[in-house]
């Protein structure tokens, strides 16, 4: 179909702009890129989580899960379904390797999710059904809603569940406050000044933008390059996930350590071993038997305070590029 209105700058979004406004542009991109970036994370981690699973269940999974009717897919809840939480379905269905039948929402208007069910995917409104079910839950909420969900979902969630949020404005000391809770990552993102910022401007249909290898580059990370980054903190905080997951299992620490770096070495091959000192203090690392669990580490803390991972993260270049070649492995893997 050709555009009639190309090369007509009459016709352009821009046309009608005072130079104010004008001003204000950038944020278009910004705004884009940030629900790439997003989705293309929560997305990341929900392939290592899934991976991590199949690692812990060991070649048997498949025989077992077929003997008990079930498998080992993780059960991501997505509670809201606005903008962000119809973008990030689309991502979770197109890179996460989740069936659609372990991905359920809860919306205010479940009527209006028909081309989510049709995907098999199911929609109700019951917050606190979906927070019980959830192995991992992302809040897509607005932030005026956000004392309504927790106190909708706070005597639901199990230690276990992973709570992933992308409501905007409250920080995850807050959060934790509100759920009584301390399984929370939320990303929080910096924004650099650089050249090629407007390459988010081409994120106008996600599932096509999720297959660009200059959008998953830009979008990596630890990567500036599209003034977009969600930096170490939040790395450091993915793999705590992880190792609380390992924990959740009653896998001992060796056999944690085991798990994980073998997630990571599938995805990026030369990736760095992690070893209990990474994780933990020079003196709990010393004392921790092989046999014995990691102790449970609380996101709220690794978010907000120093912690070993973030020293390492912060100082292991080679680790900096490994968690970013897993990245681009997992979200556009070689053919």
């Amino acid at each position: 179909m050709v555009d009639v209105s190309a090369g007509l700058g009459s016709f352009s979004f821009e046309a009608e702009l005072t130079e104010e406004e004008k001003g204000l542009i950038f944020l278009r991109a910004r705004s884009a890129g940030l629900t790439f970036c997003g989705c293309a994370h929560a997305a990341f981690l929900c392939k290592l989580v899934q991976s991590l699973r199949y690692v812990i269940k060991g070649p048997t999974a498949d025989r077992d899960s077929l003997a008990s009717g079930e498998d080992s897919d993780i059960c991501v809840g997505i509670l809201g379904l606005g903008h962000m939480g119809k973008q990030l379905l689309l991502a979770l269905l197109e890179k996460s390797g989740i069936k659609p039948s372990h991905i359920k929402i809860s919306s205010r208007r479940p009527e209006s999710a028909v081309e989510s069910i049709k995907t098999g995917v199911e929609c109700f409104f019951d917050n606190g059904r979906l927070a019980a079910w959830a192995d991992v839950l992302f809040l897509c909420c607005l932030p005026s809603d956000l004392h309504k969900v927790c106190a909708d979902i706070h005597s639901h969630l199990s230690k276990h569940c992973l709570v992933y949020s992308f409501t905007s404005g409250v920080p995850v000391t807050r959060l934790a406050q509100l759920l009584g809770h301390n399984f929370i990552l939320k990303p929080q993102y910096d924004f650099f000044a650089c050249d090629t910022a407007d390459v988010w401007l081409s994120c106008t249909h996600l599932t096509a933008a999720l297959t660009d290898p200059l959008l998953i580059e830009a979008s990596s990370p630890l990567s500036t390059s599209g003034g977009i980054s969600v930096g170490l903190n939040w790395v450091s905080a993915v793999l705590y996930s992880l190792l609380n997951i390992c924990t959740s299992t009653s896998l001992g620490s060796s056999d944690a350590l085991s798990v994980i770096n073998t997630v990571l070495k599938d995805k990026s091959p030369h990736a760095v071993e992690l070893d209990a000192h990474n994780f933990i203090s020079a003196s709990k690392a010393a004392s921790l038997h092989t046999e014995e669990y990691f102790p449970w580490i609380s996101l709220t803390d690794a978010q907000t305070k120093e912690t070993p991972l973030m020293c390492f993260l912060s100082s292991s270049t080679s680790m900096q590029q490994s968690i970013s070649a897993a990245y681009k492995s997992v979200l556009c893997p070689p053919h």
